[in-house]
């Protein structure tokens, strides 16, 4: 199979209901952000387009892509996330895991500005220490984020939509303490939630070790 994403929804023009691109690269980690507002007004929603990008200082990524609106309604262009990280300069990334899979998708539904995802999902918020965005208190891992920048990216002049790419710097990071074993955090213990394709989601609960070798390589010459 080949074909062209071009302008628009080119799976749909090779006759596949989804696009492969979102199959072929993950899966992907959920940055589940919490911010909120200059008057305090709080937001929750999850980005599947997430991940770290360094770790010395500690920073992540996220895309916010398209509009905020309902569901196949017109709406202002930029989403509440990226409004409020704009106005504030701070953001919350809360580990979606296993355990909180339904609340995570609940999160996502299309309100309208001002909702508070937190309450119409049923979580409970936590104050943060470095930041103001509340974290969500049932989630075993927390990101506080400062802003670094806000990359604005290309997208199909057709969609009338935004793609902007977000990067924060970590300032502070909450771990509960019973998923730490000798020293380093037991992510099958955590069991983040993945991002496939279409709707599949999967999550992580077993792990393997690879060292990286050493230079030069054992048994072969330099």
């Amino acid at each position: 199979m080949y074909y062209e994403p071009g302008e628009g929804a080119g799976h749909k023009a090779a006759g596949l209901p989804h696009s492969p691109f979102t199959a072929i690269v993950g899966p992907r980690p959920i940055g589940w952000i919490s911010t909120q507002d200059r008057e305090g007004r709080v937001n929750l929603a999850p980005f599947s387009y997430f991940n770290g990008v360094c770790s010395a200082p500690p920073m992540v990524i996220f895309a916010s892509n398209g509009n905020h609106g309902r569901e196949g309604q017109p709406g202002p262009a930029i989403k509440d996330t990226l409004a409020n990280v704009r106005e504030t300069g701070e953001f919350v990334v809360n580990l979606a895991t296993w355990e909180l899979r339904e609340q995570m998708n609940l999160s996502s539904a299309p309100a309208p500005r001002g909702v508070d995802e937190f309450e119409f999902a049923g979580l409970a918020k936590a104050a943060s220490n470095a930041v103001k965005p509340p974290r969500v208190a049932a989630s075993p891992v927390h990101l506080e984020c400062k802003l670094v920048q806000v990359v604005e990216l290309p997208a199909h002049e057709a969609s009338n939509t935004l793609n902007n790419l977000v990067i924060g710097r970590v300032v502070g990071i909450h771990v509960r303490d019973d998923l730490i074993d000798n020293g380093r955090v037991s992510i099958a213990k955590v069991r983040p939630l993945l991002r496939l394709g279409a709707f599949d989601y999967g999550f992580i609960e077993s792990v393997f070790e690879i060292k990286r070798p050493k230079w030069p390589l054992d048994g072969k010459a330099s």
